[in-house]
């Protein structure tokens, strides 16, 4: 079994893939491309939650070996991974965030009386629950924090916005694009997902000067680099929900 890990774009799947050791493979799929090293495959596959879903969804469908032939659902474990903008103080600049929920925050209708979830209206989900001892395993590896991830399809860029998003979702850590697609694609597939999120900005009003990107890559490479054997070990873990 392998690990499948989903970005947004190439310079945060360049990222994950420097924290592993040994030859890179490249498995071409249709519109994207699988770097492999070891046990993980990491793909970069689009921003925000559609393009994350689609490309996820293929690439559990398509289920390539490491020879390029199809085969049978290898993966044990999807990872959503990336930069993201965090509910500071609480997750500074340049720290790791371990998803303990992935919530769909701005899927749903507004109302009169404020925004209904899309579950509030009868449709789906909008949350996926990782399995809790993979995130504590993970926190621990990593020195991240763990906590809810918000995934948006509109990137906050008020205090105003940020302060309803916390209002509307306690707890939140950081906010990204695309951990929900992945969580959705891999439920469907039945694997189990993790979100991990290295911090490059605050959320709230945009400003580019102030945020560390490269400090957020950075982290996101040696987070891999520690969680690694957690998450390649992860197959074998019996209780997903424990």
């Amino acid at each position: 079994m392998r690990v499948l890990v989903v970005t947004a774009v190439p310079v945060e799947r360049d990222a994950v893939t420097r924290a592993f050791g040994g030859p890179e493979e490249r498995v071409a799929l249709p519109g994207a491309e699988l770097h492999r090293r070891g046990a993980f495959d990491v793909l970069a596959g689009g921003a925000g939650p559609a393009a994350a879903a689609a490309a996820t969804a293929f690439a559990l469908a398509s289920g390539t070996s490491a020879s390029g032939a199809s085969a049978c659902a290898p993966y044990g474990l999807v990872v959503s991974a990336g930069i993201g903008g965090a509910f500071t103080p609480v997750t500074p600049l340049g720290s790791l965030i371990v998803a303990d929920g992935i919530v769909a925050a701005d899927l749903g209708a507004e109302s009169a009386d404020g925004f209904l979830p899309v579950t509030a209206l009868g449709f789906g989900r909008d949350r996926f629950t990782p399995p809790p001892a993979l995130v504590r395993e993970v926190a621990a590896a990593t020195g991240a924090a763990a906590g809810p991830v918000l995934t948006v399809s509109t990137v906050t860029g008020s205090a105003e916005r940020a302060g309803a998003l916390l209002a509307a979702h306690p707890g939140a850590l950081a906010e990204a694009m695309e951990g929900f697609g992945v969580a959705e694609a891999a439920a469907r597939a039945d694997v189990p997902v993790l979100e991990v999120r290295a911090v490059s900005n605050a959320v709230g009003p945009r400003d580019r000067d102030a945020w560390r990107i490269g400090d957020a890559l950075a982290a996101l490479t040696d987070a891999f680099g520690n969680a690694a054997s957690v998450l390649e070990g992860w197959n074998s873990h019996e209780d997903l929900e424990g």
